[in-house]
């Protein structure tokens, strides 16, 4: 057995049975004024973040959502597109799809703005999108890519960037972990699909989305995830895996490589006016700028004495340099 049809199997048996304790996220859910969640989508939330992030979510947006879980995501994401087919899901395994489906009818009795229709749900994998080219406008995924192998993740951000639109928005949440992931850990298919041993480091991560074409990626929130411990796997030592809540954008890729925001910030405390690094970059006393990490090489390879340029945070909010 593949380790595909090895994750096919599990999320068929999560489907028919929530397994409350599948994924542990820390991310609380989103509270917004009139949206009622029912229970059982409750318990199958096999994310490990959100993806929710009501800044994407203006101007009515078409939003793909690829690993439906139980609907929670599909729900959230129609409460800021209230109209028929705005957000489209897509899963591989025929009992999430029905499963998802059952919870919209509750759904739909506990939201009186909810209406079945606004979810478009398609059988389909995310290797090949039963969706059009250039037709997204917010494209998800949670805790789903990390379960693949190099060959088929690159597939399935291809994937994402063939449907979305010009400056389209991938959201993604998956594990990743810095530490070396021992073999036998790596090519333990029910690991792999419990979202533990797929885990790359975010580099590495960050060098795939960047390699298929998206030319602005922030890091918007990165959490501790799970322990795998000697004394309940097969290593050596303790491995540290974290989540992480990444936005892919699809913009033209600069002549000088992508802008990728870790968190790092500049702050400028001369006595000039303003500092203008003759690259599009003006910085105001005093005053934080969020800066991608190439910017961040370029202004500390100037070696000014009155620009502070901060660690990465892994947590970025928009408002950047470029």
């Amino acid at each position: 057995m593949s380790y595909l049809e090895t994750t096919h199997d599990l999320y068929k048996e999560a489907a028919l049975t929530p397994d409350v304790g599948l994924c542990c996220t820390t991310t609380p859910i989103w509270q917004l004024p009139g949206l009622d969640i029912p229970s059982r989508m409750l318990e199958m939330n096999y994310g490990c973040g959100s993806t929710i992030h009501p800044r994407d979510l203006v101007n009515d947006p078409t939003v793909l959502y690829v690993g439906v879980g139980g609907g929670m995501e599909l729900l959230q994401f129609a409460y800021f597109s209230r109209r028929p087919n705005a957000i489209i899901g897509v899963d591989v395994v025929d009992e999430m799809l029905a499963a998802s489906k059952e919870n919209f009818i509750q759904a739909e009795a506990l939201n009186l703005w909810f209406k079945g229709d606004f979810v478009d749900l398609r059988k389909g994998d995310a290797l090949n999108l039963p969706v059009d080219n250039e037709s997204i406008d917010v494209a998800a995924q949670n805790c789903l890519f990390n379960i693949f192998k190099e060959t088929e993740l690159r597939k399935a951000l291809e994937e994402m960037y063939r449907v979305l639109k010009p400056h389209g928005r991938l959201v993604m949440s998956d594990p990743t972990c810095e530490q070396e992931m021992p073999d036998n850990i790596r090519n333990d298919e029910r690991l792999r699909a419990l979202c533990l041993s797929g885990s790359l480091p975010l580099k590495d991560y960050i060098k795939m989305i960047t390699d298929v074409g998206f030319g602005t990626v922030e890091i918007r929130a990165k959490r501790p995830y799970r322990i795998l411990s000697p004394n309940k796997y097969d290593v050596n030592e303790l491995i540290y895996i974290e989540s992480v809540e990444v936005c892919a954008i699809k913009d033209p890729m600069p002549e000088d490589g992508p802008c990728v925001f870790t968190g790092k910030t500049a702050i400028y405390f001369g006595d000039e006016e303003y500092f203008d690094d003759k690259k599009g970059h003006t910085l105001l006393p005093d005053q934080p700028l969020p800066i991608c990490d190439k910017t961040a090489g370029a202004l500390a390879s100037l070696d000014k004495k009155d620009i502070f340029i901060s660690e990465s945070t892994f947590f970025y909010d928009g408002g950047g340099c470029c």
